[in-house]
Protein backbone atom coordinates (compact mmCIF):
# COMPACT_ATOMS: atom_id res chain seq x y z
CA UNK A 1 0.00 0.00 0.00
CA UNK A 2 2.78 2.44 1.00
CA UNK A 3 4.67 1.51 -2.16
CA UNK A 4 1.64 2.40 -4.28
CA UNK A 5 1.27 5.75 -2.52
CA UNK A 6 4.97 6.52 -3.06
CA UNK A 7 4.69 5.68 -6.76
CA UNK A 8 1.63 7.91 -7.18
CA UNK A 9 3.32 10.76 -5.29
CA UNK A 10 6.48 10.51 -7.39
CA UNK A 11 4.41 10.50 -10.58
CA UNK A 12 2.46 13.57 -9.45
CA UNK A 13 5.72 15.38 -8.61
CA UNK A 14 7.20 14.65 -12.04
CA UNK A 15 4.00 15.68 -13.77
CA UNK A 16 3.90 18.95 -11.83
CA UNK A 17 7.54 19.65 -12.67
CA UNK A 18 7.05 18.97 -16.40
CA UNK A 19 3.85 21.01 -16.48
CA UNK A 20 5.66 23.88 -14.78
CA UNK A 21 8.48 23.72 -17.33
CA UNK A 22 5.98 23.75 -20.18
CA UNK A 23 4.17 26.79 -18.79
CA UNK A 24 7.47 28.60 -18.22
CA UNK A 25 8.56 27.91 -21.81
CA UNK A 26 5.25 29.23 -23.14
CA UNK A 27 5.54 32.32 -20.93
CA UNK A 28 9.10 33.00 -22.09
CA UNK A 29 8.02 32.80 -25.74
CA UNK A 30 4.95 35.00 -25.30
CA UNK A 31 5.38 37.77 -27.91
CA UNK A 32 3.50 40.31 -25.80
CA UNK A 33 5.84 39.91 -22.83
CA UNK A 34 9.01 39.83 -24.91
CA UNK A 35 8.12 42.79 -27.12
CA UNK A 36 6.83 45.07 -24.36
CA UNK A 37 10.07 44.59 -22.41
CA UNK A 38 12.39 45.55 -25.26
CA UNK A 39 10.75 48.32 -27.27
CA UNK A 40 13.09 50.63 -29.20
CA UNK A 41 12.97 54.39 -28.76
CA UNK A 42 10.42 56.24 -30.90
CA UNK A 43 11.82 57.69 -34.12
CA UNK A 44 11.56 61.25 -35.40
CA UNK A 45 10.17 59.88 -38.66
CA UNK A 46 8.10 56.87 -39.60
CA UNK A 47 7.81 53.46 -37.97
CA UNK A 48 7.61 50.67 -40.53
CA UNK A 49 6.97 47.11 -39.38
CA UNK A 50 8.04 44.13 -41.46
CA UNK A 51 8.12 40.46 -40.63
CA UNK A 52 8.09 36.85 -41.70
CA UNK A 53 7.52 33.57 -39.94
CA UNK A 54 4.93 31.26 -38.46
CA UNK A 55 4.69 33.43 -35.33
CA UNK A 56 5.07 36.82 -37.00
CA UNK A 57 1.35 37.63 -37.17
CA UNK A 58 0.97 37.13 -33.42
CA UNK A 59 4.09 39.24 -32.89
CA UNK A 60 2.52 42.02 -34.98
CA UNK A 61 -0.67 41.82 -32.95
CA UNK A 62 1.34 42.05 -29.72
CA UNK A 63 3.32 45.02 -31.01
CA UNK A 64 0.15 46.92 -31.85
CA UNK A 65 -0.99 46.51 -28.24
CA UNK A 66 2.10 48.23 -26.79
CA UNK A 67 3.25 50.70 -29.47
CA UNK A 68 1.65 54.08 -28.79
CA UNK A 69 2.76 55.86 -31.97
CA UNK A 70 1.57 55.61 -35.59
CA UNK A 71 3.03 52.74 -37.62
CA UNK A 72 2.40 50.77 -40.77
CA UNK A 73 3.86 47.75 -42.44
CA UNK A 74 3.53 44.23 -43.78
CA UNK A 75 4.08 40.83 -42.20
CA UNK A 76 3.87 37.47 -43.97
CA UNK A 77 2.92 34.28 -42.16
CA UNK A 78 1.92 30.72 -43.03
CA UNK A 79 -1.51 29.95 -44.45
CA UNK A 80 -4.00 29.66 -41.60
CA UNK A 81 -1.85 31.63 -39.10
CA UNK A 82 -3.19 35.15 -39.65
CA UNK A 83 -4.69 37.16 -36.77
CA UNK A 84 -6.62 40.46 -36.69
CA UNK A 85 -4.51 43.64 -36.70
CA UNK A 86 -5.32 47.33 -37.08
CA UNK A 87 -2.27 49.02 -38.64
CA UNK A 88 0.02 46.20 -39.80
CA UNK A 89 -1.13 44.24 -42.84
CA UNK A 90 -0.91 40.46 -42.51
CA UNK A 91 -0.60 38.31 -45.62
CA UNK A 92 -0.32 34.54 -45.88
CA UNK A 93 1.97 32.40 -48.02
CA UNK A 94 3.18 28.82 -48.38
CA UNK A 95 5.55 26.94 -46.07
CA UNK A 96 7.86 25.01 -46.32
CA UNK A 97 7.88 25.24 -50.13
CA UNK A 98 7.56 28.91 -51.19
CA UNK A 99 4.88 30.22 -53.52
CA UNK A 100 3.97 33.32 -55.53
CA UNK A 101 2.22 34.92 -52.55
CA UNK A 102 5.45 34.83 -50.54
CA UNK A 103 7.45 36.26 -53.43
CA UNK A 104 4.93 39.09 -53.84
CA UNK A 105 5.15 39.81 -50.09
CA UNK A 106 8.95 39.95 -50.25
CA UNK A 107 8.80 42.41 -53.13
CA UNK A 108 6.29 44.59 -51.27
CA UNK A 109 8.48 44.61 -48.15
CA UNK A 110 11.47 45.73 -50.22
CA UNK A 111 9.34 48.53 -51.68
CA UNK A 112 8.41 49.65 -48.15
CA UNK A 113 12.05 49.84 -47.08
CA UNK A 114 13.67 51.56 -50.06
CA UNK A 115 12.35 55.12 -49.41
CA UNK A 116 13.31 55.22 -45.70
CA UNK A 117 15.84 57.68 -44.28
CA UNK A 118 17.87 58.08 -41.09
CA UNK A 119 14.93 59.47 -39.10
CA UNK A 120 12.84 56.34 -39.70
CA UNK A 121 12.62 53.12 -37.69
CA UNK A 122 12.13 49.59 -38.99
CA UNK A 123 10.79 47.00 -36.56
CA UNK A 124 11.34 43.48 -37.92
CA UNK A 125 9.32 40.58 -36.49
CA UNK A 126 11.10 37.35 -37.37
CA UNK A 127 10.32 33.74 -36.47
CA UNK A 128 10.87 30.23 -37.76
CA UNK A 129 9.60 29.56 -41.26
CA UNK A 130 10.56 32.99 -42.54
CA UNK A 131 13.04 31.57 -45.05
CA UNK A 132 10.30 29.90 -47.08
CA UNK A 133 7.82 32.73 -46.53
CA UNK A 134 10.13 35.37 -48.03
CA UNK A 135 11.32 33.88 -51.33
CA UNK A 136 13.36 36.44 -53.23
CA UNK A 137 15.47 34.72 -55.89
CA UNK A 138 18.53 36.71 -56.81
CA UNK A 139 19.36 37.87 -60.33
CA UNK A 140 18.36 35.41 -63.04
CA UNK A 141 17.14 32.80 -60.56
CA UNK A 142 13.40 32.08 -60.49
CA UNK A 143 10.84 31.07 -57.89
CA UNK A 144 10.86 27.58 -59.34
CA UNK A 145 14.64 27.43 -58.80
CA UNK A 146 14.08 28.37 -55.16
CA UNK A 147 11.34 25.75 -54.82
CA UNK A 148 13.53 23.00 -56.25
CA UNK A 149 16.40 24.06 -54.00
CA UNK A 150 14.16 24.06 -50.92
CA UNK A 151 12.93 20.56 -51.70
CA UNK A 152 16.50 19.34 -52.13
CA UNK A 153 17.58 20.94 -48.84
CA UNK A 154 14.60 19.53 -46.91
CA UNK A 155 15.34 16.04 -48.24
CA UNK A 156 19.09 16.25 -47.58
CA UNK A 157 19.07 15.64 -43.83
CA UNK A 158 21.31 18.64 -43.19
CA UNK A 159 20.73 20.83 -40.09
CA UNK A 160 18.76 24.05 -40.47
CA UNK A 161 21.87 26.19 -40.01
CA UNK A 162 23.55 24.56 -43.00
CA UNK A 163 20.37 24.94 -45.09
CA UNK A 164 20.24 28.63 -44.32
CA UNK A 165 23.86 29.17 -45.34
CA UNK A 166 22.94 27.91 -48.80
CA UNK A 167 19.64 29.81 -48.93
CA UNK A 168 21.50 32.98 -47.98
CA UNK A 169 23.58 32.89 -51.14
CA UNK A 170 20.51 32.65 -53.39
CA UNK A 171 18.41 35.52 -52.03
CA UNK A 172 18.48 39.31 -52.14
CA UNK A 173 16.67 39.65 -48.77
CA UNK A 174 18.31 37.03 -46.53
CA UNK A 175 21.53 37.35 -44.54
CA UNK A 176 20.93 40.95 -43.47
CA UNK A 177 20.10 42.29 -46.91
CA UNK A 178 16.73 43.70 -45.84
CA UNK A 179 18.62 45.83 -43.32
CA UNK A 180 20.93 46.93 -46.12
CA UNK A 181 17.93 47.95 -48.23
CA UNK A 182 16.48 49.88 -45.25
CA UNK A 183 19.73 51.80 -44.63
CA UNK A 184 20.08 54.50 -43.31
CA UNK A 185 16.95 53.79 -41.24
CA UNK A 186 17.45 52.25 -37.80
CA UNK A 187 16.50 48.56 -37.69
CA UNK A 188 15.31 46.80 -34.53
CA UNK A 189 14.59 43.08 -34.81
CA UNK A 190 12.53 40.85 -32.54
CA UNK A 191 13.18 37.12 -32.95
CA UNK A 192 11.29 34.04 -31.82
CA UNK A 193 13.88 31.29 -32.09
CA UNK A 194 13.35 27.76 -33.36
CA UNK A 195 17.07 27.14 -33.86
CA UNK A 196 19.40 25.42 -31.39
CA UNK A 197 21.84 27.99 -30.04
CA UNK A 198 19.51 30.91 -30.84
CA UNK A 199 21.82 32.51 -33.42
CA UNK A 200 19.62 35.35 -34.76
CA UNK A 201 21.33 35.18 -38.15
CA UNK A 202 20.11 31.60 -38.59
CA UNK A 203 16.44 32.15 -37.73
CA UNK A 204 14.52 32.60 -41.00
CA UNK A 205 17.96 33.04 -42.63
CA UNK A 206 18.34 36.37 -40.82
CA UNK A 207 16.74 38.87 -43.23
CA UNK A 208 17.90 41.76 -41.02
CA UNK A 209 20.89 40.07 -39.36
CA UNK A 210 24.18 39.56 -41.27
CA UNK A 211 25.19 35.92 -41.67
CA UNK A 212 28.80 34.81 -41.40
CA UNK A 213 29.03 32.67 -44.51
CA UNK A 214 30.24 32.70 -48.11
CA UNK A 215 29.70 31.19 -51.52
CA UNK A 216 32.60 28.84 -50.84
CA UNK A 217 30.92 27.58 -47.66
CA UNK A 218 27.64 27.06 -49.51
CA UNK A 219 29.40 25.06 -52.25
CA UNK A 220 31.20 22.97 -49.62
CA UNK A 221 27.89 22.10 -47.93
CA UNK A 222 26.27 21.19 -51.25
CA UNK A 223 29.14 18.80 -51.97
CA UNK A 224 29.27 17.44 -48.41
CA UNK A 225 25.59 16.44 -48.41
CA UNK A 226 25.51 15.39 -52.05
CA UNK A 227 22.72 17.78 -52.96
CA UNK A 228 21.55 17.99 -56.55
CA UNK A 229 20.65 21.60 -57.41
CA UNK A 230 19.26 23.13 -60.60
CA UNK A 231 22.06 23.99 -63.03
CA UNK A 232 21.38 27.71 -62.81
CA UNK A 233 21.60 27.59 -59.00
CA UNK A 234 24.90 25.73 -59.16
CA UNK A 235 26.23 28.27 -61.64
CA UNK A 236 25.05 31.10 -59.41
CA UNK A 237 26.96 29.68 -56.44
CA UNK A 238 30.10 29.44 -58.54
CA UNK A 239 30.12 32.94 -60.00
CA UNK A 240 28.03 35.51 -58.09
CA UNK A 241 29.63 37.57 -55.33
CA UNK A 242 27.48 39.48 -52.83
CA UNK A 243 28.30 42.76 -51.13
CA UNK A 244 29.48 42.15 -47.53
CA UNK A 245 26.92 43.17 -44.89
CA UNK A 246 28.87 42.62 -41.65
CA UNK A 247 29.09 46.37 -41.06
CA UNK A 248 25.29 46.49 -40.65
CA UNK A 249 25.68 45.14 -37.11
CA UNK A 250 26.39 48.68 -35.94
CA UNK A 251 23.06 49.97 -37.30
CA UNK A 252 20.88 47.05 -36.26
CA UNK A 253 19.74 45.63 -32.93
CA UNK A 254 17.79 42.53 -32.04
CA UNK A 255 16.10 40.81 -29.14
CA UNK A 256 15.78 37.07 -28.91
CA UNK A 257 13.32 34.81 -27.12
CA UNK A 258 13.39 31.02 -27.06
CA UNK A 259 10.35 29.30 -28.56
Amino acid sequence: MNSDRTHVSAHATKKAMLTGLLHEAIRAADPAAAISSHLPSRPKGRTVVIGAGKASAHMAQALECVWDSPMSGLVVTRYGHSVPTRQIEIVEAAHPIPDEAGQAAAERIVDLLRPLDEDDLVIALISGGGSALLPAPFGELTLDDERQTNRALLNSGMPIGAMNKIRNELSFVKGGRLAMIAHPARVHTFVVSDVAGDDPAMIASGPTIPMETSREEARRLVELYGISLPNCVQTHLEHVLFIPVRSLRRRSSWRIRLA
